[in-house]
């Protein structure tokens, strides 16, 4: 069994099958991948693909767990060689993360900007996409770590790490009637149409699970993943828009009226999600702290050795997490 031939299948898997995919994105030929597969079989005794004539066709009940481990392995020697650099060149190398719009729209870019002066050799690449996606890349190994407020949650190796709460305001024109109301409210907020979050991103769970509690059903109209988007359809006055607090700009929104939602819906946490066993170099903790200063070297340590999640929710349960 070599390493190469669990990259291999890895990488298969990852390619939705398609052997020539496979080859062409770890610039080798598609038969070479196809006979090392081939020979991994042969030694294991058990197909890790079924096949139709010379196409693959799905991952076998094998092969299921053959790749999950070859995965876990080649996270491992990728830890390998994040330690060697570690000790050879600490402010040298890559650092991968994968978010979501808001997040890398409007948490995100002083963190970076101050992170690439103070790590110029390192080069970051950010990867976005649905809450689910990103926290699979996570999970996976795409990347280093993922961030968002929802989605983590369903992956159980990774561990979760609270960085900031956050809430929503609603936004409307000047000339809309809920500017001039004394006190919002959750009713009359279901008597307008509503323009915010696709399901499933930016803690629009919060929302959902507000107007139920009240017995409400809210009209929503126009979903979208961007709150810019969201913004440009409230000015078109296709309705009243519920966005996280942080998108708001009072300079480049001053055509809008941002009103204070918070005591309507409870409050979402932002979080890092890691894998299990991550290797941690010098300068991805610098990054993380920098973006949660409560999340200091000595606690990163503390919260990798955690064997559960209820673990890692006991280590910050007195925590004061910081407010966006």
């Amino acid at each position: 069994m070599k390493l190469q031939q669990l990259r291999y299948i890895w990488e298969v898997a990852h390619h939705d099958l398609n052997v020539s995919a496979t080859a062409q994105s770890l610039y080798t030929s598609q038969p070479g991948i196809s006979k090392q597969i081939r020979l991994l079989e042969d030694e294991l005794g058990v197909e890790v693909f079924a096949r139709s004539g010379k196409h693959l066709t799905r991952i076998t009940p094998a092969g299921e767990r053959i790749i999950q481990t070859a995965g876990e392995i080649l996270r491992k020697c990728e830890s390998i060689k994040q330690i060697a650099q570690e000790f050879s060149n600490e402010k040298k190398g890559t650092l991968s993360i994968s978010t979501t719009h808001t997040q890398a729209r409007y948490a995100l870019p002083d963190v970076i900007s101050d992170f690439m002066k103070q790590y110029p050799d390192v080069a970051l690449h950010m990867q976005q996409g649905t809450p689910m996606q990103i926290a699979e890349m996570a999970a996976d190994g795409t990347v280093d770590f993922a961030i968002a407020t929802e989605g983590l949650e369903h992956f159980g190796d990774l561990i979760m790490l609270p960085c900031y709460r956050w809430n929503r305001c609603v936004i409307v024109p000047h000339s809309h009637p809920l500017a001039k109301v004394p006190k919002l409210t959750l009713e009359a907020l279901a008597e307008h149409p509503i323009v915010t979050y696709v399901f499933g991103f930016t803690g629009r769970s919060k929302l959902d699970e507000a107007f139920s509690r009240r017995g409400l059903e809210p009209k929503v109209v126009f979903t979208a993943a961007d709150a810019d988007v969201i913004k440009t359809y409230v000015r078109l006055g296709l309705g009243v828009g519920i966005v996280a607090d942080m998108a708001v700009d009072h300079k480049l929104d001053s055509d809008l009226v941002a009103l204070d939602a918070s005591e309507l819906f409870e409050a979402s946490i932002t979080k890092i999600g890691l894998r299990r066993g991550t290797f941690l170099r010098g300068y991805m903790c610098d990054f993380i702290s920098r973006f949660a200063p409560h999340l200091t070297r000595e606690v990163l340590v503390q919260a990798m050795q955690c064997h559960s999640r209820q673990e890692v929710e006991d280590l910050f349960a007195d925590v004061a997490l910081p407010t966006y």
